[in-house]
């Protein structure tokens, strides 16, 4: 695939390890465990591909109300990835950051994702994001109550929201893709994904593939995005409109 036809940012709902999981008589904690596998493939396929930004929803701000030991078993998970990924992501000059509420992982893994971002701060490749704590109703909450702190008396603006956003560098989400069957999304980047192309796939997580992304991106490109605008090609003359008019 040429690079020019990537999506400048691609958001994926990693959804479908626990039923994943389950229809192989595992416990639902086994699917996330194999779903961390894919994530390392589907960023060094980003990468590959061309794509700018790479923007994963790993864990919501309601998927707290899920069982103790599946949430310990993702923190673990995280801590797990961030150490074996750093060398990969360092040598692929993959900027790193997580956004969202991550006051209450362990510090180690606190250390471990601050020191990462740092480390890949000035990095010119993909950027990756991890959504991890994270509620979009609640990032731009956040982000309107911000600037009002800051400017009492004045009216916000579109723009000055999207300046607050945590994902303000990364721009307007292009194509998100939700992997397990539902059609839903669950919270994450609304205001991000206004004009995005969205892409349901059957697929659960565990068994997403580097070509099934390649599939998607593939489509992606015959995409004519207008965002509410006319294709300079379609043209009608001016007779017709005053016909209508009639």
């Amino acid at each position: 695939m040429k690079k020019g036809l990537s999506p400048k940012h691609v958001a994926i709902i990693m959804d479908g390890n626990g039923r994943w999981a389950q229809s192989r008589f595992h416990p639902r904690v086994w699917g996330h465990v194999r779903g961390t596998f894919r994530v390392s493939e589907i960023v060094q396929a980003a990468s590959d591909f061309g794509v700018g930004t790479l923007t994963l929803y790993s864990f919501s701000t309601e998927n707290w109300g899920r069982p103790k030991r599946e949430i310990e078993t993702l923190f673990k998970l995280l801590k797990k990835f961030l150490k074996k990924e750093r060398d990969r992501i360092i040598s692929n000059d993959i900027k790193f950051r997580v956004i969202g509420d991550i006051e209450s992982l362990p510090e180690e893994t606190k250390g471990l994702i601050r020191s990462l971002e740092k480390e890949t701060y000035d990095h010119k490749g993909l950027k990756l994001c991890i959504a991890f704590g994270y509620g979009s109703k609640k990032e731009i909450s956040n982000s309107v109550n911000r600037w009002i702190s800051e400017n009492p008396g004045k009216k916000i603006t579109e723009k000055e929201i999207e300046d607050n956003l945590l994902t303000c560098e990364n721009g307007p989400v292009d194509l998100l893709i939700r992997t397990g069957g539902d059609h839903r999304l669950s919270n994450f980047l609304l205001w991000q994904s206004a004009y995005a192309e969205l892409f349901f796939t059957q697929t659960k997580w565990p068994d997403f593939s580097r070509l099934e992304l390649l599939e998607i991106l593939e489509s992606f490109s015959s995409i004519d995005r207008r965002f509410g605008k006319l294709n300079s090609v379609i043209t009608s003359s001016k007779n017709y409109y005053e016909e209508a008019l009639i």
